[in-house]
């Protein structure tokens, strides 16, 4: 598995931090946390993210408390995010439904993850 090139980057990251979506800091990751209206709602999220990443066969990092759940996203085989990092996002968001992005303390999506990319090649 490849790392998300900086044309990658430029191109799926962004509309990934619309939606939510942030750096890790000191990590290649991206990571976002929603927040449904119980637990039964952030189960079955995490049910059907569990399948599309069986699909994917990329597994998050992820952590559940009542009703948030927390999503890592970073490919470990290449030490970065990658393309499968990018479509296990878009199909979060998209089995999230109308959960709501609960705030967090990590940087904007763009300018973290390019930085790294920079750092990467340099």
């Amino acid at each position: 598995m490849n790392p998300l090139s900086t044309e990658d980057r430029t191109r799926d990251l962004p509309a990934l931090g619309a939606s939510g979506w942030q750096a890790v800091p000191d990590r290649d990751a991206i990571r976002k946390v929603w927040k449904f209206r119980n637990f039964s709602q952030a189960w079955g999220f995490m049910s059907r993210v569990a399948l599309a990443a069986e699909r994917l066969n990329h597994h998050p990092e992820w952590r559940n408390v009542y009703n948030l759940v927390d999503i890592t996203l970073t490919t470990h085989d290449c030490d970065g995010l990658s393309d499968l990092d990018i479509k296990l996002a878009q199909q979060a968001d998209r089995c999230a439904g109308d959960a709501e992005v609960a705030p967090q303390d990590g940087s904007p999506i763009l300018s973290l993850c390019q930085a790294r990319a920079a750092d990467r090649k340099g």
